[in-house]
């Protein structure tokens, strides 16, 4: 096989959105147990907005090409890899890579994609679909009839932890701007305004307090996550957006972060706290791959059912990909931005 010309998105360094670079590279045929992806989807998530920053906790040195996940379909393959994957539709996680027109892939990485699902409505249940689904059922174990809080509800994994949790009779309190009130209230949650007092207007639906807590914001507002939990119930971190913007080291936030979470774990209060670290699990390869498979497939059934409905923002051609990450950090829309394949590719 010839090789392939990829376009791919490049971040130099810490760059505004239109200090992208759109380059070419040429990618060779697939080896052993590799695959190669035409890449029909891949999602700019708070990841990618604090790559850019150089800001993400555990990035790789400029430049890159930056891209948490992808959707697309298998168009070769390597030696001891089935040759019926040809022409399947597949996900996977990628973590840096996914703005590209082509990508080589572990075989194994690959997660089959329904048929009935377009690429960028399965794009959106990845990376998202994934993290809610391991934050909700693995990390918090909540179960139908209990009550949660989602910060940021209309967003990429807050609008899908809204209808995973939703769907299994969860009840969902979920805070967002006023604008996206009625978004949020449609996916099923009850909407509090996230710039009053919240632990106010939680406490007035809930005075007991809640189940979980799943808090993306960190900063001041963790304490007040944390103090509106019912005893036995479980605070999950998986972000500082609260600490976007600071200047300094990248790695202090979410180091502080630990610190208050291991002391709230050592007092004899019956509630527990936890940071979900959706690649904590990888030294074991073999068990990381079939949780990644078992609970993505799980979330793509359940949006083939209709039980979960895509939040796609927009559809924005890869060589655009600066256009959509300055709509992504808008914080104007509600779902994902999803960055699609170039019309001519």
């Amino acid at each position: 096989m010839s090789t392939t010309t990829a376009t791919e998105i490049v971040l130099p360094g810490r760059v505004e959105p239109h200090g992208l670079l759109v380059t070419q590279r040429e990618l060779s045929a697939p080896g052993a147990g590799q695959a190669l992806v035409q890449v029909e989807a891949s999602g700019v998530s708070f990841a990618e907005q604090q790559m850019r920053r150089g800001k993400y906790y555990d990035q790789p040195a400029f430049p890159f090409v930056p891209g948490y996940d992808l959707v697309g379909t298998v168009t070769a393959v390597g030696a001891d890899v089935d040759p019926t994957l040809v022409g399947e539709r597949v996900a996977a996680l990628t973590k840096i890579g996914g703005w590209t027109s082509h990508a080589l892939l572990d075989a194994a990485d690959l997660v089959p994609v329904p048929a009935s699902l377009d690429a960028a409505e399965a794009e959106t249940f990845v990376v998202n679909g994934i993290t809610a689904w391991q934050m909700l059922y693995r990390t918090a174990k909540v179960r139908p009839g209990q009550t949660i809080l989602v910060h940021g509800a209309n967003g990429g994994v807050g609008s899908t932890l809204v209808q995973l949790a939703r769907a299994n009779g969860i009840r969902v309190i979920g805070t967002a701007s006023a604008r996206n009130a009625e978004a949020v209230e449609a996916l099923g949650a009850a909407w509090i305004d996230y710039r009053g007092d919240v632990p106010q207007q939680v406490r007035a639906l809930v005075p007991e307090g809640v189940d979980a807590v799943f808090d993306h914001i960190g900063g001041p507002g963790i304490n007040d996550s944390f103090e509106l939990l019912a005893p036995h119930g479980t605070l999950v971190s998986y972000g500082t957006a609260a600490t976007k913007n600071d200047e300094g080291n990248s790695r202090l936030p979410v180091l502080k972060l630990f610190a208050q979470l291991l002391v709230w774990n050592a007092l004899p209060n019956k509630r527990s706290a936890h940071f979900f670290n959706l690649w904590a699990g990888k030294r074991n390869l073999t068990r990381f791959r079939n949780r990644i498979t078992e609970d993505m497939s799980k979330v793509f059934d359940l949006a083939a059912q209709g039980a979960l409905r895509a939040q796609v923002a927009a559809r924005i051609p890869l060589t655009e990909a600066a256009r959509a990450m300055e709509l992504a950090e808008s914080s104007t829309v509600v779902g994902k931005v999803v960055i699609v394949a170039d019309a001519r590719a």
